[in-house]
């Protein structure tokens, strides 16, 4: 483990880069004693102000009274191909090899934003996030991370003994599968509206409201025209039974969804779940069958119910997941 003072740890600019905001920072620190980043020069900028990530990255050296760091990872919300980075939402575009280039970055890394929580995982401060599961990690083994959002991202955090590397996917894609009769008639109902009911077409902002139209189906009564923000106004303030329904679905059924991808991973490392929908439905997820449905897995029920599943509502995971990402590689 890193054991470097503060005057030999070489700080690093890492950056939350998003459709609404680029958040950038410095990591000038690593506490080995606390698995510990020290964060610090944190700006915002809304990233529609600027024409492209070369500018934001300027504008962010030129308000900080600090020397332009050697090391650099970006963190994006967006594809990241052959070195090639499209950010559609935002019209920017740009190279690697060329953004190290233009910067006189030493070492420069660029990943997503789910691979950022991955990366970030080991490095997480207990005290700040909420157990959903109890269980007992193996510190050696392969480290899941998932969330809805607008999308609905996952990644794992692959570890053996010769070191550890984020594996990126795309399991918002993975067909959505039925384990109870409700699910099954969700399905049904959901179908007759999707061409392919996906993980993602339910477990995201968009989905909450698909699965609010296959719920009132189900239960015989006309669905409103609501956003996923309503229905959960509706469900929190008593006004919607279907609304409720739907929000109590959401978290058993995300359960399984769990499971499924914790023994896909071979997550015994334990899950994190981030996103920006089940921090805001704490109680509501503690009290749900998610802990039951995640364990249910048949002759392997055993195996899932040793993974601890922890729900991530502290602050700057990109930014920890970026510093880790350069950490690891440059002690590996």
């Amino acid at each position: 483990m890193n054991t470097q003072t503060t005057t030999e740890f070489a700080p690093i600019l890492v950056a939350d880069i998003g459709g609404t905001n680029a958040r950038f920072a410095l990591i000038t620190d690593f506490n080995a004693q606390t698995n510990q980043f020290v964060i610090e020069h944190n700006l915002t900028f809304p990233s529609a102000d600027f024409g492209s990530l070369e500018s934001a990255i300027n504008q962010y050296f030129s308000q900080i009274s600090f020397p332009k760091p050697s090391r650099a990872c970006l963190a994006v919300a967006g594809p990241i191909k052959a070195g090639q980075v499209h950010l559609t939402n935002l019209g920017w575009h740009f190279n690697v090899a060329d953004l190290k280039a233009e910067f006189s970055f030493e070492q420069l890394e660029v990943i997503n934003d789910f691979a950022a929580f991955a990366y970030a995982a080991p490095y997480l401060d207990d005290s700040q996030n909420m157990a959903v599961k109890a269980g007992q990690a193996d510190e050696n083994a392969n480290i899941a991370v998932m969330g809805p959002g607008t999308g609905f991202g996952a990644a794992c955090l692959v570890r053996t003994s010769q070191g550890s590397a984020v594996l990126s996917c795309e399991a918002g894609h993975i067909t959505l599968a039925a384990v109870t009769e409700l699910d099954r008639l969700l399905i049904t109902e959901l179908k007759k509206q999707l061409n392919h009911v996906s993980v993602e077409t339910v477990f995201s902002g968009p989905g909450i409201a698909h699965l609010y139209g296959a719920m009132a189906a189900v239960k015989g009564v006309e669905a409103k025209n609501l956003d996923a923000a309503q229905i959960s106004e509706l469900a929190t303030t008593g006004q919607c039974e279907v609304c409720d329904a739907t929000l109590n679905q959401f978290c058993d059924w995300i359960g399984s969804v769990a499971g499924d991808l914790a023994l896909t991973f071979g997550a015994l490392g334990g899950v994190f779940i981030g996103g920006g929908i089940l921090p805001r439905m704490q109680q509501r997820l503690l009290s749900s069958r998610f802990v039951e449905r995640f364990a249910d897995k048949g002759i392997m029920s055993q195996y899932t119910s040793q993974i601890p599943v922890t729900l991530v509502t502290q602050d700057n995971i990109p930014f920890i997941g970026a510093a880790a990402c350069i950490h690891v590689k440059s002690n590996a």
